[in-house]
């Protein structure tokens, strides 16, 4: 009992100190934001862009640095193109070594951490690609903090929305570590407007990283083994406007290309279900889903797809849906703007034929 008033005494008179951790609600007025940007052949890809916009709802005025890490002449056209990208970048800092020639998770995580200590970042941002999923798990292990993935609205710097339960319910969750505060994008939630001529003209610092105080683990646990990619001109299925999925119902590879012509005829990309690419009718990356590509086209169409709970979550934010189903109580009806019951092999040659070459 005399402990207990003599505490409350000393609260009363200040004598006592608080030594609650710093937390991202205490730092709501000093927000400073470090995403990790994605590039490729000297370019920024539009993901990371969308992650600036974003960044943009943690707090007004706010810094938002990016990070681009490679080796060679295309790491330095892609930062000369990210000082442009967006009005809100102030900052481009650039790690230029060989041992960031390759995405792998190891080194880039500890460079991370390198750049957070000298910037005293409040939030650190990836796009939810397979780069962002790679590597912010790792960033917040080193760090000892809990990354928030898949977020799809901003609502202040230490609360954010984000899907569960494959997409059928959003869950508010509010970040009360003593950061820094971790999140990936999912970068269609996030849509980039076109930049006026005015703020094109606005460029952001280019700064190059001193990376002579840098140490990398000297026992990494994985290697860069080799690359593979789809030698097309089609666009890229996770950016692109208009994209044509084909399910397990198309039975074969072969009777997969009636897809990959539709697709060419509208200017599309090639999407398939996971059944389709377990089936090996085509490569995983163009899986569509939760655990595959998320997709927000102006034009979705789907072939012999049945719905499934994984595969809808995925395709939710595409403006106009077009299903084609032989089973007129296939579950993607209940979501498609615009639905047909009726054999796929009948329906696309007849598309084919009745569409106009693209020009």
């Amino acid at each position: 009992m005399t402990r207990a008033v003599l505490l409350r005494a000393l609260w009363k008179n200040k004598f006592v100190a608080s030594y609650a951790p710093r937390s991202i609600t205490n730092l709501s007025r000093c927000i400073s934001t470090l995403i990790l940007a994605e590039h490729e052949g000297g370019s920024i890809k539009p993901q990371t862009i969308s992650t600036v916009v974003a960044a943009n709802s943690l707090g007004e005025d706010s810094p938002i640095s990016l990070l681009l890490a490679g080796s060679g002449s295309s790491l330095q056209e892609a930062a000369a193109q990210a000082a442009s990208c967006h009005p809100s970048v102030s900052k481009v800092l650039v790690a230029d070594s060989d041992k960031f020639e390759y995405p792998l998770a190891e080194p880039w995580a500890k460079l991370v951490d390198f750049v957070r200590q000298q910037g005293d970042y409040s939030h650190i941002l990836a796009s939810s690609s397979s780069f962002g999923k790679n590597l912010l798990p790792r960033v917040a292990a080193l760090l000892d903090v809990s990354p928030i993935t898949d977020v799809v609205k901003i609502l202040g710097s230490d609360q954010f929305i984000r899907p569960i339960y494959a997409g059928n319910a959003l869950c508010t969750v509010r970040y009360t570590g003593a950061g820094p505060c971790m999140l990936t994008i999912r970068s269609t939630s996030f849509p980039v407007t076109p930049i006026i001529a005015e703020s094109e003209s606005k460029k952001a610092i280019i700064s190059q990283i001193d990376l002579s105080n840098f140490k990398e683990d000297s026992a990494s646990k994985s290697r860069y083994v080799g690359r593979s990619t789809q030698d097309t001109e089609r666009p890229d299925l996770g950016s692109a406007r208009v994209v044509i999925t084909g399910g397990r119902a198309l039975k074969s590879v072969e009777n997969f290309k009636m897809i990959e012509k539709l697709a060419e005829k509208l200017g599309g990309a090639v999407g398939a279900t996971r059944a389709a690419v377990d089936a090996g009718y085509v490569p995983n990356d163009l899986q569509v889903g939760q655990t595959g590509k998320i997709v927000a086209p102006e034009l979705y169409m789907a072939f012999g797809v049945s719905g499934a709970i994984q595969h809808l979550a995925g395709i939710k934010d595409s403006k106009v849906i077009v299903a084609v189903n032989k089973d007129a109580d296939a579950p993607i009806f209940q979501v498609a703007d615009y639905g047909l019951v009726g054999d796929l092999f009948e329906v696309i040659p007849e598309l084919l034929e009745k569409l106009p070459e693209k020009k």
